[in-house]
C-alpha cells in the first residue's frame, strides 16, 4: 500500500485519532481536557499521543498537547476530505442530474443544501418544495427552460396581492407551452401587465432550471428525458452569488416579452 494511502488508513480507522488531532489543531489541551471532550479512556489517550508524537503531529509542553504545524495540516486536509466524501454522499443520488457544466461553484457549497426527492405518496414533491418556497419570498427571480401552471399562480397571486416582485427569463419552449392554454395565457398577461412583474424570453439554449427566492436558490433537476427527479435548495452565499450571476447574465441577453406573442400558434392546438 502507499504509504500516504497508510497513514490515511491509521487515522481513519479510529475516531478517537480524528477527534484528538482535530481538538489539538485548534487550541493545546491537557489529557485531562481531552478525556471529558472525546470520551476516550487515558489509556487509549496515551497510545494516540504516543503515535502522533512518532508522526511528529503533536508537541507536549509539560502541561498540555498542541498540534505541530504539519499535525494542523494533517488536520485539516483530512477534515476537508471528510467533508467533501460526505457532500459527495447526499449529492450521489441526484449527482446525474445536475447541470454541473453550468455551476460556477464548488460542490462542497451544497454539503448542507435540502435535496427533495418525489416518493410514491408524494410524487410532487420536488414541485411542492419550490411552490412553499415561491408564496412565502418577496423577491423571486427565475431562469429556466420550464414554467408550469403552479409556479405562474403563486408568482402571479404574489405579485397580484402587491407582496412580490418577479424577474422571470425563459426559454421559448417554456412560454409556448403556456401561450397555448387559453387560461394559462390570460394568466401570463395578468402577470406581463402588472408593475412589479417582468418576463424576459431567451433566444437560445437555457439548460437549467433555477429559481431564487429572497435568499434562497433552488434547482428542479430532471433527466434527459425531461422527467423531474429531484430538487435542491439553499442559502449558501457562494451558490447565491453564482446563482444571481446567472441571472443576470440571461436577463441581459434576454428581450423582453411582447404580449403579442402569446397568441397561439396555428399549430400549437394541435
Amino acid at each position: 500500500m502507499d504509504a500516504a494511502l497508510e497513514e490515511i488508513e491509521f487515522l481513519a480507522l479510529s475516531d478517537n485519532r480524528v477527534a484528538v488531532l482535530e481538538l489539538l489543531a485548534e487550541s493545546p489541551h491537557t489529557r485531562r481536557e481531552l478525556a471529558e471532550e472525546t470520551g476516550a479512556s487515558q489509556p487509549t489517550l496515551g497510545r494516540i499521543l504516543r503515535d502522533f508524537d512518532d508522526r511528529h503531529w503533536v508537541d507536549h509542553d509539560g502541561s498540555a498537547y498542541a498540534a505541530t504545524a504539519t499535525g494542523r495540516l494533517v488536520a485539516e486536509e483530512f477534515t476537508d476530505l471528510r467533508e467533501t466524501i460526505a457532500t459527495e454522499r447526499r449529492l450521489r443520488e441526484v449527482m446525474e442530474w445536475l447541470p454541473t457544466d453550468e455551476m460556477g461553484f464548488d460542490l462542497r457549497r451544497l454539503g448542507d443544501a435540502r435535496i427533495t426527492l418525489p416518493s410514491r405518496t408524494r410524487p410532487g414533491a420536488p414541485v411542492g418544495r419550490v411552490l412553499d418556497l415561491l408564496r412565502s419570498a418577496d423577491r423571486v427571480r427565475i431562469v429556466s427552460h420550464a414554467f408550469n401552471e403552479a409556479s405562474l399562480d403563486a408568482v402571479r397571486e404574489r405579485v397580484l396581492a402587491g407582496s412580490g416582485e418577479f424577474e422571470g427569463v425563459f426559454s421559448p419552449d417554456a412560454l409556448d407551452a403556456l401561450a397555448s392554454d387559453d387560461a394559462l395565457r390570460d394568466r401570463l398577461g395578468d402577470l406581463l401587465d402588472a408593475d412589479r412583474a417582468e418576463v424576459r424570453i431567451h433566444d437560445g439554449p437555457v439548460p437549467l432550471a433555477v429559481t431564487v427566492t429572497d435568499d434562497v436558490v433552488h434547482l428542479l433537476l430532471r433527466d434527459a428525458d425531461g422527467l423531474l427527479r429531484a430538487a435542491v435548495d439553499t442559502d449558501d452565499e457562494a451558490v447565491l452569488a453564482w446563482a444571481n450571476e446567472t441571472h443576470e447574465r440571461y436577463w441581459r441577453d434576454a428581450d423582453p416579452l411582447d404580449p403579442e406573442t402569446l397568441e397561439p400558434r396555428p399549430d400549437s392546438r394541435g
